[in-house]
């Protein structure tokens, strides 16, 4: 089940019924299972119990390195660097998010690389870097179209891109 119903443009966060996420986060309880725990990190973030989410994302990157794969690993790091972003940190999330992109080109995950520029994009867009959040969204859109992404994730993508265009164009006739 999806929890995501379409994303702000303005601000490129996740649309979600606040309500079913909670509900969601009660279900899943004190679960310790990687996938378990990345959900409610998630579920956490955008409810925005940002204090709760990091402590979590914390647990998963532990769990995730001592019995997942480099993939999980990948996924729970970049996961972290969203809450990080959340919270304000973008040079430590952007920071996080540029190893976890190379590391996944490095071994040709292009799915994985897809999830960690789109997600570095956003931390710059955050950061009123415009361009460069561009950039990011065009190498994730390639990405993503490499790997056979869903519709869905070739939308949202397409979705950033577009905004980043607007917070250029705007930024560019405000200076």
């Amino acid at each position: 089940m999806s929890y995501i119903h379409g994303y702000d443009p303005d601000t490129l966060r996740e649309i979600v019924d606040p309500r079913q996420c909670a509900a969601r986060v009660e279900e899943i309880g004190e679960q310790r299972s990687l996938p378990a725990l990345l959900e409610r990190v998630w579920l956490l973030k955008v409810l925005g119990r940002l204090d709760d989410a990091l402590v979590i994302s914390e647990q998963s990157v532990r769990v995730a390195r001592m019995g997942g794969t480099r993939k999980d690993l990948l996924r729970a790091r970049i996961l972290h660097a969203t809450v990080m972003q959340c919270r304000g940190s973008y040079d430590a999330a952007e920071q996080e998010l540029t190893m976890c992109a190379d590391e996944a080109e490095g071994q040709n995950w292009a799915s994985v690389a897809a999830f960690a520029y789109q997600h570095r994009g956003k931390v710059r867009f955050d950061a009123g870097e415009f361009d460069d959040a561009r950039s990011d969204f065009k190498r994730a859109l390639f990405l993503r179209q490499e790997s056979g992404a869903g519709d869905a994730q070739l939308e949202s993508t397409l979705l950033a891109i577009d905004a980043a265009d607007r917070r250029r164009v705007g930024a560019s006739v405000a200076s």
